[in-house]
């Protein structure tokens, strides 16, 4: 134990002598390998020696040799050799407070099994073949977001995915899987192709804790608990002892999806550390975390601690890591759990170190606008949270829970119902979340782009779960499910869904499944062949949302679009500006000017007088598809009960 007690740390560290004597944001940490040698730095401010031990192995064994630590200015200790160490397993020991403290590297790049030993490692030596050709495919008109999770994507042994590399990085390389491998259905790589979503996002894929990668107990869990930031998880390798393995699969994983069309975006989770026992508590004592007043611990994140994202030395390991991964990676976007733990500068200063580097809203950016509870944020600092959208930069999205809650009812009450399973007096919720929040007097929302849109995520119950416990009639429940699905795919903002939301997925009723079996959390391939129907809805949505430039802005000039139509109870209607604005967006433009859409949740038909003009059927609660033969229609459209109607008229 340190001798000196949290709240004193915390008190050390705001003092403007540490800032001044040990803060430097352009100071080089970590470990760079080369054939012309080998470095290592570490920020250990109050260390009083600090030594590097070298392993043949990532666990296990003695060190087979130890060197002292040079000390720089600002609490900086380096060692440095003209020895080509690729492959060697490192720790420190360091002498902090008059105890001696054992610790992996906070900055390291590579790892052995289970994350306890850092690794040195020429990068150069992870690249896959064609590595330096990879690049992203090119934007489309829009965004359509896929959440998956590596083991989660081929575990179920009916994907046809080879053993060896089921719930593996390398799953994705598989082009060619089929249902049972008998090629009736494609599953995989090439399914996600067929089901036309441009990026996919995977759930934490950096080494985490809760999972025994050695394999030895057998184990299960999203990842949400963070240990090594800047290394893949082991896990999910085929090979979780030698560290550079982990690393070149998952190149080989986002080579992959580039190559076959899709952006990848990293689910990173910067609020906090799967213990207090990290990295950074072992090597600068309470610094990386926010502490109360009275001494006690921020749990703002409801998982023991937070990060105290406010410190310029905290700041610059975030950005530093983000960066990292978008260069070494090769990743085009980044989800931030729980953003509201985080701080407006700090998310503003990543949005424009992106932007400078590869282009204005080139990378995504976008989280979780919310916390668990209270944090102990110091100084002038504000979270990045709902409340301070409006501080953000126009291209950092949060998911809308307002949309959601407004849709399909409360994630917190499981039967309480929204607009499309009975709730009444929804109906201008509905409206707000069409124009992306941007007229609503409460926030601050400037744009579209800083709404991301959905009705499912791994949190919570599935959709179909969720409306399981409102609506006990399949049939009625299969048509909520349609009208859910129309309406965020009609809203602007950037439409995000779960993994096999398109086949109903279901994870048994359970609402929080994060640590639960792999049986229950696996994508289940023959429920997607079950679901080939509502997997043809989903297709024809995601097709036609592509082709609609006025659902698809995310300028601030988009609400302007939107023009209400109807408002009753149980539907609405509401008429888009549908020209597209500039010369790349003509080609999404299908000739559609104006847009006539209307969500009915009522169980009886509903007549829709409309404005003067022939108007075409593009699609409805039955069939997503007609705007590739659609149907005429003049003055007064009929909407189905619990359905949507979208109906688009010529110049």
């Amino acid at each position: 134990m340190m001798k000196k007690i949290a709240k004193e740390w915390k008190d050390l560290y705001r003092t403007k002598k540490f800032e001044n004597e040990y803060c430097d944001e352009s100071a080089e940490l970590g470990m760079t390998c080369t054939k012309e040698g080998t470095s290592f730095r570490l920020w250990s401010p109050f260390a009083k020696q600090v030594q590097i031990c070298f392993y043949q192995e990532g666990s296990g064994s003695d060190a087979f040799v130890t060197h002292r630590m040079e000390m720089l200015e600002k609490g900086i200790w380096q060692y440095k050799t003209e020895e080509y160490l690729h492959g060697v397993y490192y720790d420190f020991l360091l002498m902090i407070e008059g105890e001696e403290v054992r610790s992996a590297d906070p900055y390291a790049k590579a790892c052995g099994v289970n994350g306890n030993r850092s690794m040195a490692v020429d990068l150069k030596r992870t690249d896959p073949e064609g590595w330096e050709m990879d690049k992203a495919p090119e934007k489309e008109p829009e965004q359509i977001i896929y959440e998956l999770h590596v083991k989660e994507f081929s575990w179920d042994a009916a994907g046809g995915f080879p053993e060896d590399v089921r719930g593996t990085y390398k799953a994705f390389t598989c082009e060619n899987t089929t249902l049972e491998g008998e090629g009736r259905f494609p599953t995989g790589i090439s399914y996600l192709k067929k089901l036309g979503v441009n990026y996919v996002q995977i759930m934490p894929m950096y080494d985490y804790g809760s999972v025994d990668e050695s394999g030895e107990i057998p184990g299960f869990n999203w990842g949400y608990d963070p240990v090594n930031y800047n290394v893949p998880e082991g896990s999910y390798s085929t090979d979780p002892y030698h560290g550079e393995v982990r690393i070149k699969e998952l190149k080989e994983m986002v080579q992959s999806l580039h190559k076959n069309g899709f952006r990848v975006i990293m689910d990173v989770v910067y609020n906090h550390t799967y213990s207090l026992e990290s990295w950074f508590q072992k090597t600068a004592p309470w610094y990386f975390y926010r502490v109360w007043e009275d001494g006690s611990i921020s749990n703002g994140s409801a998982c023991g601690n937070d990060v105290a994202s406010e410190r310029t030395m905290c700041a610059k390991y975030i950005l530093e890591s983000v960066l990292y991964w978008t260069e070494e990676y090769h990743i085009d976007g980044f989800r931030f759990d729980l953003m509201g733990l985080l701080d407006v500068k700090l998310m503003n200063q990543i949005r424009r170190e992106l932007d400078a580097r590869y282009g204005k809203g080139e990378k995504l950016v976008f989280g979780e606008p919310w916390r668990a509870e209270k944090t102990a944020m110091e100084g002038e600092a504000l979270p990045a949270d709902k409340e301070h959208i409006g501080l953000l930069d126009e291209q950092i999205g949060m998911f809308s829970d307002d949309t959601r809650d407004a849709i399909k009812g409360s994630v917190f009450e499981a039967d309480e119902p929204g607009f499309v399973n009975g709730m009444k007096n929804m109906e201008e919720q509905i409206l707000h979340g069409v124009r992306a929040w941007c007229e609503d007097e409460t926030l601050e929302v400037k744009a579209p782009s800083q709404i991301i849109t959905y009705v499912s995520a791994h949190d919570n119950h599935t959709l179909w779960d969720k409306l399981s416990e409102t609506t006990e009639n399949k049939k009625q429940r299969q048509k909520e499910y349609r009208l859910a699905a129309g309406i965020y795919l009609t809203c602007q903002g950037t439409p995000f869904f779960l993994s096999g939301e398109e086949f109903a997925r279901t994870k048994g009723g359970r609402d929080n499944t994060y640590n639960a079996s792999i049986d229950i959390n696996r994508l289940n391939w023959k429920q997607a062949e079950k679901e080939q129907e509502l997997i043809e809805y989903y297709r024809g949505m995601i097709g036609l949302r592509k082709q609609l430039p006025g659902l698809c802005d995310k300028s601030a000039e988009a609400k302007e679009r939107i023009q209400t139509l109807q408002k009753r109870p149980g539907c609405v209607g509401f008429l888009v500006d549908n020209r597209a604005n500039d010369k790349e967006a003509t080609k999404q433009q299908n000739g559609w000017e104006k847009l006539c859409i209307i969500y009915n949740a009522n169980q009886k038909s509903e007549n829709i007088h409309l404005p003067e003009g022939t108007w075409e059927i593009l699609a409805d609660g039955e069939d997503s598809y007609r705007w590739k033969m659609p149907v005429e229609i003049a003055r007064e459209a009929v909407a189905s009960p619990v359905s949507i109607l979208i109906l688009g008229q010529r110049k």
